[in-house]
């Protein structure tokens, strides 16, 4: 009987998510806004320091996109809450021609350069070690390129 419940479900699940879950992603006018007043609601305290936000081409599409650091927020007096031994939460947003901002990613790094290679502009990511298959050791530095709205590994170190 619980097998049969359990299958009901899941027959249940699959009928309504891929609706939703394939949706398409809302835009939002400005990161900036949308993860201040996020963290403003979350903490009693927030502050945001001068790298909470970079905004720069990630994409190489001429629109200006935006990074949100998340271990440049102080929350409760606490700086970088969801900062840990993998680093600190980025979120990466990609402008739209149409207006607009949606994110693309969420990483988990300990930073990142943009940098030129073969003529096109790189994120190099520093990671932990073990997204290089190593257990310690310096950090793994994985080079992406964001391709349409996917970022695309081209090396690890």
């Amino acid at each position: 009987m619980k097998t049969l419940v359990l299958a009901v479900l899941n027959l249940l699940l699959l009928l309504i998510l891929p609706a939703t879950a394939f949706g398409q992603q809302s835009l939002i006018s400005d990161p900036e806004i949308y993860e201040k007043k996020h963290f403003e609601a979350q903490c009693k305290a927030a502050e945001f320091a001068d790298g909470f936000v970079t905004r720069q081409d990630i994409n190489n599409d001429g629109l200006i996109d935006a990074v949100v650091n998340e271990g440049e927020l102080t929350c409760d007096g606490q700086k970088g809450p969801q900062c840990n031994d993998d680093g600190c939460t980025y979120n990466f947003y990609l402008q739209v021609a149409e207006g607009g901002y949606f994110m693309i990613a969420t990483a988990q790094i300990y930073g990142y350069d943009f940098v030129q290679r073969f003529g096109n502009m790189v994120l190099a990511m520093k990671m932990h070690p073990r997204f290089c298959d190593r257990t310690e050791g310096d950090p793994c530095i994985v080079t992406a390129r964001v391709r349409g709205t996917k970022f695309v590994t081209i090396s690890k170190k």
